[in-house]
């Protein structure tokens, strides 16, 4: 009796809002594979009977993640084609797609990843902010620790910085950026993204902060933060250095294992000044 061969996962993305978004190939995928693994069945059941796709579900979600994918990697051993939806978006990102993704590939089994809708490049290209360099860092943790850890990375962070964020939390996390990043740096506020009220608010935390203060925020939300410019960076060093008196700085250098002259070299350019000016301040003091 011949083998049958191993099936394939595939990796579908939906609609983060309007179901026009979704693509054909999409539509055909979820159509012809065995079986579709879905993040809600609830939720899912209403965009699969939408397009009239009777392809059978199963729910794989955060809490069996790991043991649903073993089951799901068995299946498409044997042979299964298998389908990952998210509730919106691209699965992998920010959900337990990429647990299922890890298996796969361990197992040995081909995976492909159908292109559509994602929230995070979605408010990106539409936030007014570089989009050139930027870091994606989804719904901050929960922990406190982990999650002061993460804000503390991100204050010199010089990409532009993707957030998701729920309603019921916006209002803290705003709070929490103008704490770490500063109540002038500018953000864009993206909520509903590809829905009837979408929207886009260009302002800074500060006045963020306060317009949601007395505005209960409602729908989901997408925080594009700019990051912080380098020319910034390069003052806040140098009033640190300008703090040490010019041979504290150079003793520095030496100390690291520089010879004189080349720590002289390298407090100039710190300081913003000749190696003459460090030279002549030696000689004062």
């Amino acid at each position: 009796m011949e083998e049958k061969l191993c099936g394939k996962l595939y990796l579908c993305a939906t609609p983060i809002g309007n179901l026009e978004d979704i693509t054909f190939r999409v539509l055909n995928t979820l159509k012809s594979v065995d079986l579709i693994a879905a993040e809600d069945t609830r939720h899912s059941i209403k965009l699969l009977n939408h397009f009239d796709i009777k392809t059978p579900m199963t729910s794989y979600h955060e809490f069996n993640k790991v043991d649903k994918a073993r089951y799901l990697v068995e299946k498409i051993l044997s042979g299964m084609n298998v389908a990952v939806i998210t509730d919106a978006g691209t699965p992998g990102i920010s959900d337990p797609g990429e647990e299922l993704v890890r298996q796969c590939l361990a197992a040995g089994i081909k995976v492909t990843s159908l292109p559509g809708p994602a929230a995070c490049i979605t408010a990106l290209t539409m936030s007014g902010r570089e989009t050139r360099r930027f870091s994606f860092e989804a719904f901050l943790p929960a922990d406190k620790k982990e999650r002061k850890r993460i804000l503390e990375e991100l204050v010199n962070e010089t990409r532009t910085i993707i957030l998701y964020e729920a309603p019921h939390h916006l209002l803290k996390t705003l709070e929490e950026l103008r704490e770490y990043l500063g109540g002038e740096r500018e953000i864009t506020v993206c909520k509903e993204l590809t829905k009837t009220y979408e929207n886009a608010f260009l302002t800074t935390i500060e006045e963020a902060v306060r317009y949601y203060e007395v505005n209960e925020p409602r729908g989901e939300y997408v925080l594009v933060v700019a990051g912080k410019k380098i020319a910034e960076i390069e003052k806040e060093k140098q009033e640190e250095f300008l703090s040490m008196s010019v041979k504290e700085h150079v003793e520095m250098y030496v100390n690291q294992g520089m010879d004189k002259k080349e720590a002289m070299k390298m407090a100039a350019k710190d300081r913003g000044v000749s190696k003459r000016d460090i030279y002549q301040e030696l000689i004062g003091e």
